[in-house]
């Protein structure tokens, strides 16, 4: 049997989700309907909740000089989409259709280009219920880069947004100039200038990337951060491997040779990578009613997002439906790129039911910093690698979530569905 029955789940993630919506907009005639977008756009707007869209915005008044709206499924902003995220590696080769990116050799060294900018733009975050955010790319998190250790990360950065920006990668950067702080380099960037920052991909781990502008904390929240992954190189694996452990006492050929396999698993150019399902999940929260306070809690934007909406039982969801879990092989190793960007609040956490996991702090490590627990925390800018094994589980649905009963309950509660 499941571990947790698919209507039961349905039934909380569809009350939670509505209580959620009508905290928000204030309107307590919101029908079921209408939050599992039943009755679609008309239906939302009958009820006020698809006309208003319970903007959370301190400065904005047209609601329409944002975004492009669809009529599918429970959002009706179709630009992100929390499921195709989580597997949007950016790698100078591919990635999100909207960043300009390549890859190619420059004196003997790989070259990963992007382009990014900044704008201003309108998110949904609910059913309903829209954000006026500040974003790489037009979205939030920002694209993830990918690169291999070692690599020359060139991004190419405009700001098309109406305050001043940077980027601050969470690097080891060599040359002040590319720290993307107001004190350093080009300073902040203004409307329409643009600035190349070139970085050195080191160390090998999860990264995490962000405005520096002033005040910070409003420059990360509107939702100005991203993921840099970078992935270890098996060759300096072999010649160094203590550098990639945490371990002191001596290294056989056979701990080299693993750590090596290790490397190689994490490495997207590699064929052992390919064995592995990888996935990027920031943390992530939002201030509707900017008063330093979040009111929603999500992973990767969307209250709820990975959470169970209308299915069959069999693994077979509601064609359109923005909503369900994230499915996965239980015969494939996972891998979760982890980062917490959640403003206001000191930590996140993430908890599995009826799992454990390894947790590799920062991803700097090819042995666990933490191996066989269930709930790990994260500060601000926090970052880190989990690895789960569902191999001998049943299928049916694992739920996850922030272990702050107060973050899951407001939109950080999702599952994975086994198969």
């Amino acid at each position: 049997m499941p571990s947790i029955d698919y209507s039961s789940a349905a039934d909380v993630t569809e009350r939670l989700e509505q209580q959620l919506v009508e905290s928000l907009t204030g309107d307590t005639s919101v029908s079921r309907r209408t939050v599992l977008g039943g009755l679609g756009v008309a239906g939302s707007a009958a009820v006020g909740l698809g006309s208003s869209r319970a903007s959370a915005s301190s400065d904005h008044d047209d609601e329409d000089e944002h975004g492009n709206f669809g009529a599918v499924g429970e959002y009706r902003d179709l630009d992100f989409d929390p499921h195709e995220f989580l597997t949007a590696f950016n790698t100078g080769e591919s990635g999100q259709d909207n960043v300009p990116q390549q890859v190619y050799e420059e004196d003997g060294q790989t070259v990963r280009e992007f382009e990014f900018t900044a704008v201003d733009t309108t998110i949904t975050i609910a059913p309903g219920v829209e954000f006026q955010a500040w974003a790489y790319n037009g979205q939030v998190p920002g694209p993830t880069i990918r690169a291999v250790e070692g690599d020359l990360i060139r991004v190419k950065f405009t700001n098309l947004g109406r305050h001043a920006h940077t980027i601050h990668p969470h690097l080891k950067n060599l040359n002040p100039r590319m720290d993307g702080i107001p004190q350093n380099g080009p300073g902040v960037l203004d409307t329409g200038e643009s600035f190349t920052y070139e970085w050195i991909a080191q160390p090998a781990g999860t990264h995490f990337y962000h405005c520096h502008s002033l005040p910070l904390k409003e420059h990360i929240h509107r939702g100005l951060y991203g993921t840099i992954i970078v992935d270890p190189d098996p060759e300096r694996v072999r010649e160094n491997p203590r550098d990639y452990v945490n371990y002191p006492g001596p290294i056989t050929d056979d701990m080299r040779t693993r750590f090596v396999e290790e490397a190689k698993s994490r490495n997207h150019e590699y064929a052992e990578n390919d064995a592995v399902n990888e996935m990027v999940m920031v943390m992530n929260s939002f201030d509707t009613n900017f008063d330093g306070g979040n009111e929603v809690y999500a992973a990767n934007t969307r209250a709820f997002a990975y959470g169970i909406g209308s299915t069959d039982g069999t693994g077979n969801w509601t064609a359109g439906e923005t909503k369900r879990p994230i499915q996965i092989d239980k015969n494939e190793r996972q891998r979760v790129y982890l980062s917490n960007a959640t403003e206001f609040d000191l930590i996140n956490s993430f908890h599995t039911h009826s799992q454990f996991f390894d947790y590799y702090d920062h991803g700097t490590t090819l042995t666990p910093t933490r191996k066989t627990v269930d709930t790990i925390m994260q500060t601000q800018a926090q970052r880190g690698i989990i690895e789960l094994d569902y191999s001998d589980h049943e299928p049916g649905l694992y739920m996850f979530h922030a272990h702050q009963s107060e973050f899951a309950e407001l939109g950080w509660m999702s599952f994975f569905e086994v198969i």
